[in-house]
């Protein structure tokens, strides 16, 4: 409890806060782009259990944080998993579950928010971290009043998503432009592309949020004209040439 008392554990607590504000953006996107194709009661029960949940992820993570990211190919790896998340987002909610994260019920939804939230994350506990300067109890404390930020977050995306469409896209670049940065930061390549081609850091995330549109709405567009053609299709089969006479 002394730790409380002091100006130091609160200049810290503010700092943690802030990084939370600057950092949850994308976090809050992705939890309110997998929640917007359930029913209503489902979303709120979604954003509150899928950023619950990820704030004690958050939390385990910060802990090995430093470690980890000192392993190559591990953010290589999470910005492939983080495009195929954005991309399975802009998909219709029955072609998502062939090619992509299904959010069509409760427990797919918080699962997507899960697993894009692991993945944007392994960067922002970093800063976190930094901030909390080894104190578990600022740390905790600092995270846990951060829920409240990206809930809040994600509850006004979903009502402006439902007034513009547009935003579902937007959204989903961001999520591609998060995992080109990612890639580029990978320790096992960071130090090459720094020396010899430091564009990447630019042309990497935009490549990543060009590709992710691209994919999501070709795939998206493949997923509608299918079923279009496919009443036809049963129609032909129900009826079949000559059919009546026989």
């Amino acid at each position: 409890m002394a730790e409380v008392m002091t100006a130091h554990f609160w200049a810290g607590l503010m700092a943690i806060i802030g990084v939370n504000i600057v950092l949850s953006g994308d976090n809050a996107v992705v939890i309110a782009l997998a929640a917007r194709s359930l029913p209503p009661k489902q979303q709120k029960a979604a954003i509150f259990w899928g950023s619950g949940a990820a704030i004690v992820m958050r939390i385990i993570l910060t802990i090995v944080a430093v470690e980890l990211l000192r392993l190559p190919y591990l953010k290589l790896v999470g910005a492939a998993l983080l495009l195929w998340i954005a991309v399975g987002l802009l998909l219709p909610e029955d072609e998502s579950e062939e090619g992509g994260p299904d959010t069509g019920n409760l427990g797919a939804a918080i699962r997507t928010i899960l697993i894009a939230d692991l993945v944007m994350s392994l960067d922002n506990v970093i800063a976190v971290a930094a901030a909390a300067k080894g104190s578990m109890t600022l740390l905790i404390l600092g995270l846990a009043i951060s829920i409240p930020l990206v809930i809040f977050g994600s509850t006004m995306l979903l009502k402006v998503m439902d007034r513009f469409p547009i935003i579902i896209t937007l959204g989903a670049a961001l999520l591609g432009w998060v995992a080109g940065d990612m890639a580029v930061s990978d320790p096992a390549i960071k130090g090459w592309v720094d020396a010899n081609a430091n564009w990447l850091h630019t042309a990497a995330p935009a490549a990543g949020a060009i590709l992710v549109v691209a994919v999501g709405k070709w795939l998206a567009a493949r997923a509608e004209a299918k079923e279009e053609a496919e009443p036809a299709v049963d129609l032909a089969k129900a009826d079949p040439p000559g059919g009546a006479g026989h």
